[in-house]
């Protein structure tokens, strides 16, 4: 995985250089996600770290250190997905409402060409197809395959400005309790990584919380997630 590491690693490097993300914020996100992934019990990893911790730990590829880094993991992961009409095959389903779905495909671009980057142009495509916004999620279940990856997704989400998702992390915006938690499950991080699993355990998840099932996790209230 060391080669995906060092592709995040630079990019983290040109964020730091361009709004002034620190190490800290990026251990911040370590730290939460660590701590989520206390309150599930099926993630691979259920310790929490504290941010010095995070720092302390060993170091892949500056600045990022390996409790800022996913595990390359055995899992799996399935969903049943069907027409409202189709429900009635299904008595005792507890059934939630898709209200988008985007897939897109990546081009060419500057790698500070923010505007266009492909989660960024999926997300705004969803949200319209939804036809709701950022500001109604209720959680958030994003990749996390480095702690950087967490920052740049919760931007391209329209959660904060560009540039400010390391400052919203820090301040506990994305913690549960918080004004909009983003990967209660404990991320990748945490949870775990099984690659071609990790999409559908993210869907998981964010169904757990809207039927209210979450348990020590559970997002108050939630009713639109991403």
């Amino acid at each position: 995985q060391a080669p995906f590491m060092e592709l995040y690693a630079s990019i983290t490097r040109g964020f730091m250089r361009e709004f002034g993300l620190t190490e800290r914020q990026l251990t911040a996100v370590a730290s939460k996600n660590h701590h989520h992934s206390t309150k599930n019990p099926l993630s691979q990893f259920q310790r929490d770290f504290s941010i010095d911790e995070v720092l302390e730990g060993a170091l892949i590829c500056w600045p990022l250190t390996l409790p800022m880094c996913s595990p390359i993991s055995d899992g799996g992961s399935a969903a049943i997905i069907c027409s409202k009409e189709a429900l009635s095959r299904f008595p005792d389903a507890r059934p939630i409402r898709i209200m988008a779905s985007v897939l897109a495909s990546a081009s060419g671009r500057e790698w500070a060409d923010f505007e266009n980057h492909i989660c960024r142009k999926a997300a705004l495509k969803a949200y319209d197809q939804a036809g709701i916004g950022p500001s109604d999620i209720s959680v958030a279940e994003v990749h996390d395959a480095s702690a950087f990856g967490e920052i740049i997704q919760i931007e391209n989400l329209g959660f904060c400005e560009l540039g400010q998702g390391g400052w919203i992390s820090e301040r506990g915006e994305t913690s549960l309790g918080g004004r909009i938690p983003v990967n209660p499950s404990g991320g990748l991080e945490s949870k775990g990584h099984p690659i071609g699993a990790t999409g559908l355990a993210q869907i998981y998840e964010l169904v757990t919380q809207l039927r209210g099932d979450a348990g020590a996790r559970q997002v108050d209230g939630a009713r639109f997630a991403v």
